[in-house]
């Protein structure tokens, strides 16, 4: 709750997410500061080192000394870039929650203007990339072709170049901290919500330093968390095409009666090549099928242990630390 008068303006969090950005950090806040400073606002600066290995957490420790607005929060390993976002939205207690990464891609200068929208009335200000050339051209054909697929096949949409980079009120952030799944895709879960939203487009900066964390392995899994944890289509998939097989083997069967009841059966060679590709092409579409529903199952066991979705080490300025259980 904030302690606030009415007509103040409203307190803010920022959440920010790191992992070994020790080459970006120093200069990120300063940026912020630049920013912030300016505002009105009451601002808390929530930095969520999600286990670096670098120099990271030191120097985060010497912003926090020098700027009391700062609180990090140490996660006991890597648990990745979402679970990171959620320690932080659930540590947060501003009116208004903004999150956003600390590499410098996500331009601290929008915040003005996300607040104005904020107080425009919108409950949740989403930023969307306007402009992408300077990323690779592999990365941008496949996070086309993410979003297209993800859309075309899911019941929620979901912003094409959208980013973690987002304003959220009181009410959206303890609604999605109350969403506990394990498997976590935080802009379809934020767009599922349906809250009063605006898009805001921006022209990502440039990294102040380092390279992006997201290998081709995590987009994958992100990616994959997205289209299980939003669709059921590819269970709808292996339906129709076993339903296709059974209509080949009915087909097949027709075929093979007709030499019996014509009286040809001499006819019938055996086939044994045949044979084989029918039988691998059967087998390696149950394979395919059997992999989609154990993802499915798989996902489903996860979330019936109920583990926490991080764990947090410590926060500074010292504070008990609360795990992401439920």
């Amino acid at each position: 709750m904030s302690d606030t008068s009415p007509d103040s303006p409203p307190s803010v969090d920022l959440v920010i997410p790191v992992y070994n950005e020790a080459q970006a950090a120093a200069e990120f806040h300063q940026q912020l500061r630049a920013v912030i400073d300016q505002l009105p606002n009451r601002f808390s600066i929530l930095y969520i080192d999600d286990g670096s290995t670098d120099d990271t957490l030191t120097i985060l420790e010497d912003i926090a000394v020098v700027d009391e607005r700062v609180r990090v929060i140490e996660l006991s390993r890597n648990f990745g870039h979402q679970a990171a976002l959620t320690a932080g939205l659930d540590q947060s207690q501003g009116e208004i929650v903004i999150t956003m990464d600390g590499d410098g891609e996500h331009p601290p200068q929008l915040i003005p203007e996300m607040l104005k929208l904020a107080d425009a009335g919108y409950d949740i200000v989403l930023t969307q990339r306007a402009d992408s050339r300077h990323a690779p051209l592999f990365k941008r054909w496949t996070s086309h072709q993410f979003y297209r697929l993800i859309n075309r096949i899911g019941n929620t949409r979901i912003l094409p170049g959208g980013a973690d980079f987002r304003l959220m009120k009181r009410a959206t952030v303890d609604a999605l901290c109350g969403m506990r799944e394990y498997q976590r895709f935080l802009r379809g879960m934020v767009a599922w919500m349906g809250y009063r939203t605006v898009i805001l487009p921006y022209a990502p900066a440039e990294r102040l330093g380092g390279r992006s964390k997201y290998s081709l392995r995590q987009m994958l899994r992100l990616g994959m968390s997205a289209v299980f944890s939003f669709s059921l289509v590819p269970l709808y998939i292996s339906i129709t095409i076993g339903g296709v097989f059974l209509l080949l083997a009915l087909a097949e069967m027709i075929y093979v009666l007709s030499f019996w009841i014509g009286g040809q059966q001499a006819s019938l060679a055996p086939g044994w090549s045949s044979l084989m590709f029918v039988l691998l092409v059967v087998g390696g579409v149950l394979m395919i099928t059997l992999g989609i529903v154990g993802i499915y199952v798989g996902y489903i066991f996860q979330e019936t242990k109920r583990r926490p979705i991080y764990l947090i080490r410590a926060i500074r300025p010292n504070q008990p630390p609360e795990n992401g259980d439920d």
